[in-house]
């Protein structure tokens, strides 16, 4: 087919009467070697809203005169080209170069969808006839860059983000973007972010960009990580000492993807649950109520506890203050856990009542009621503290103010 053309050229070049522009072709000896216009590159590739430069030499025979030079877009055989320049559309984005040496050169800025042509450098000599476009040119593409990923990913899974494109950038160097700050502990090779392990840290917002253009960003895409319940804590309404008769709120809280909808209650030494949901209420509380508590919170990926502990002040002495902190270790989906519990510890003070009613012969005069003792067996009795002791990692003594 390109012999089929050149030949039509020559023809027409001895045959026909003076045309306003005939084509050079990119192929050696069709004019001879004294006509030539050759690309640094036939097909460019750039990102939109870029800046992109359109770069070449070329030839003409000895004894002409070059008068004019300018781009075109889309020659067509016999209509007089329109310069860039002259086109409303790229007025203000356009700029030439050329030199002594015959470089030229082609500034296109704000590269938009649209820009997508064949541009091909033209030239105007002193002779009619010889007027010359070098064709096909440069052939343009426009791409915009976008991130291809699963929406939505499991912890623990594997995860592949890649910037795609719809042509071939020029050998480019990706850089990533979490949140809107670059990513530079994960692993990237070529156009792919690759999450070898995901948590539910890598959730977020991804971008990309190319280096040379960091303003032009892709489009962000979101990526939902699933996970189970995680920081499962139990809180008491209302806080402070539990009084017998009274009525007491525990409410369970935890974080989870997707979020946790069955919270199941448990009280430690049973077997069957004693409440169900997001709170869980003890009307007219009793002594038979104190013990350690815990929620089960669950969802698709998994399950996790939290606990409390629950102490009710009966009619002979006030009761520790209901606060623990507990951790959950090595959670099974049926709720099994392994608990840390650490327990603060107050030694509350005897009702006034039984103070006057000891014998003053029998009373230490040692005896320290408004002090608080730690939590040694041998500096205790039954009577001074109230103990309930799961696994204690810790103690601590904590001021009442009575």
């Amino acid at each position: 087919m390109l012999k089929i053309l050149q030949a039509a050229v020559m023809r027409s070049l001895r045959t026909a009467p003076p045309l306003p522009l005939v084509f050079l072709l990119m192929t050696a000896g069709v004019f001879g070697a004294e006509w030539s216009v050759k690309y640094n590159q036939q097909e460019i590739c750039a990102l939109n809203a870029s800046t992109v430069f359109m770069n070449g030499t070329f030839t003409h025979p000895e004894g002409l005169t070059v008068t004019e030079t300018f781009w075109t877009i889309d020659p067509v055989p016999g209509v007089e080209p329109t310069g860039l320049s002259k086109d409303p559309v790229y007025s203000g984005r356009v700029e030439f170069f050329t030199d002594d040496q015959k470089h030229f050169s082609l500034k296109l800025s704000d590269v938009m969808k649209k820009d997508e042509h064949q541009f091909c450098f033209t030239i105007i000599t002193n002779e009619e006839k010889e007027r010359w476009v070098g064709f096909p040119g440069v052939r343009l593409r426009v791409t915009e860059l976008h991130v291809e990923a699963p929406e939505e990913v499991t912890e623990g899974e594997t995860a592949d983000l890649t910037c795609k494109t719809t042509c071939r950038l020029t050998d480019p160097t990706f850089i990533w973007y979490k949140n809107g700050r670059p990513l530079t502990t994960k692993t990237i090779k070529n156009n792919q972010l690759h999450l070898q392990t995901v948590s539910s840290e890598d959730a977020g917002s991804y971008s990309c960009a190319v280096g040379g253009s960091q303003h032009l960003r892709s489009t962000a895409h979101s990526l939902r990580v699933r996970y189970p319940p995680k920081r499962v804590s139990v809180s008491i309404s209302p806080s402070g000492e539990i009084v017998e008769g009274s009525s007491v709120t525990l409410t369970c809280s935890s974080d989870g993807n997707p979020p946790v909808k069955i919270y199941t209650w448990f009280k430690e030494g049973g077997t069957s649950p004693v409440g169900c949901g997001h709170s869980y209420s003890i009307i007219s509380i009793t002594a038979d109520h104190t013990g350690l508590y815990y929620c089960e919170a669950q969802n698709d990926h998994g399950a996790l506890n939290g606990t409390v502990m629950v102490t009710v002040k009966t009619g002979g002495s006030v009761v520790l203050y209901s606060v623990v902190l507990s951790v959950v270790v090595g959670v099974s989906l049926c709720g099994n856990a392994a608990l840390l519990t650490v327990v603060f510890w107050r030694r509350g003070k005897r009702q006034k009542r039984n103070l006057e009613e000891r014998d003053d012969e029998n009373a230490d005069p040692k005896a320290q009621d408004d002090t608080y003792s730690a939590l040694q067996p041998s500096a205790r009795s039954s009577d001074d503290v109230y103990h309930t002791l799961a696994v204690s990692v810790s103690s601590q003594i904590l001021p009442l103010d009575l």
